[in-house]
């Protein structure tokens, strides 16, 4: 495709004017799908680093908002897991909840699962929500609307900064002392953290036709957790419930990280390695999917 002074346009990519030309900006029906994968991931990659200046603008916006008119601020990112963390405790002193053999004291097993889950849940719910909280800014400003998604992730990385600072405290308050293998427990996270990102943007998408995908999807995921050994140690009396639980990928993905905090090495490396990889295909087919997928539905906002 060439535009009206004979220069050749990519997808829809700006070509640079002449100086006493006027910009020309051309269109076709579905160009952004024509595109083949490794040029479409690429052509991602630079409009989201030439997005960089608005995704800081953003962030620092939504940051400023969450501290106005609030008493704890963004002390709330630590302390609304920590509520939910002291429910699952008192549900296991009380008889409610057998957890099993979890090798260290059940408070901190628990929040370093919490803390695992809630890197896939955090940038999950921010992805999901990028194009319906930012709906008159879509509409009002042409932009790179991957902007949105990575500034909804930066805000998700603070939460999960700050539940990793929790995390540290909570070993020397119970004297427990990671293995060296725990160097490696944020780099672990990176799957769960696609994970979540590329659910997330695939809701995104539908999220913007259907409001109540989001709801169900959140749903669902409060259920999946209930498959996955968050909360209680993976080896359950029920075979049935053993065998579904080792066939739920998220299982690996939960586990792995724990056991190298724990024990300095993955008890099912292989199994994680899979889940791994399985986490980054999804993510780089759900940002494809979003690039061709969100100039059609943005007018719905």
């Amino acid at each position: 495709m060439t535009t009206a002074t004979g220069q050749a346009c990519v997808g829809d990519e700006r070509r640079a004017p002449m100086p006493d030309e006027p910009e020309v900006m051309v269109y076709e029906p579905e160009q952004r799908a024509r595109l083949g994968v490794l040029q479409c991931w690429c052509l991602m990659a630079s409009r989201l680093v030439r997005s960089r200046e608005l995704v800081g603008r953003l962030f620092r916006r939504d940051v400023l908002a969450a501290t106005q008119h609030s008493v704890l601020g963004l002390a709330w990112i630590v302390i609304s897991p920590l509520v939910g963390i002291a429910s699952w405790v008192f549900m296991s002193r009380a008889g409610v909840l057998s957890p099993g053999d979890t090798g260290v004291p059940y408070p901190l097993f628990v929040l370093i699962g919490a803390t695992t889950w809630g890197v896939f849940m955090a940038f999950f719910a921010s992805a999901a929500a990028s194009l319906t909280s930012n709906g008159s800014l879509i509409l009002h400003a042409r932009f790179s609307h991957e902007a949105l998604v990575t500034q909804q992730a930066a805000q998700a990385l603070v939460s999960v900064t700050a539940n990793l600072v929790v995390l540290m405290l909570a070993f020397l308050l119970f004297g427990v002392w990671p293995r060296w293998g725990a160097l490696l427990f944020p780099l672990s996270l990176v799957p769960m953290l696609l994970l979540g990102t590329g659910l997330g943007m695939c809701v995104a998408i539908f999220a913007v036709l259907v409001h109540d995908v989001t709801k169900v999807a959140m749903t669902l995921l409060g259920l999946l957790m209930f498959l996955t050994p968050v909360i209680y140690a993976p080896d359950v009396s029920d075979e049935r419930l053993q065998q579904l639980i080792w066939h739920n990928p998220m299982t690996y993905l939960v586990a792995g990280p724990r056991d190298l905090l724990l024990a300095g090495s993955m008890g099912h490396a292989q199994g994680y390695a899979v889940s791994a990889a399985a986490a980054v295909g999804l993510f780089m087919l759900s940002w494809r999917l979003f690039f061709i997928a969100e100039q059609k539905v943005v007018e719905k906002v």
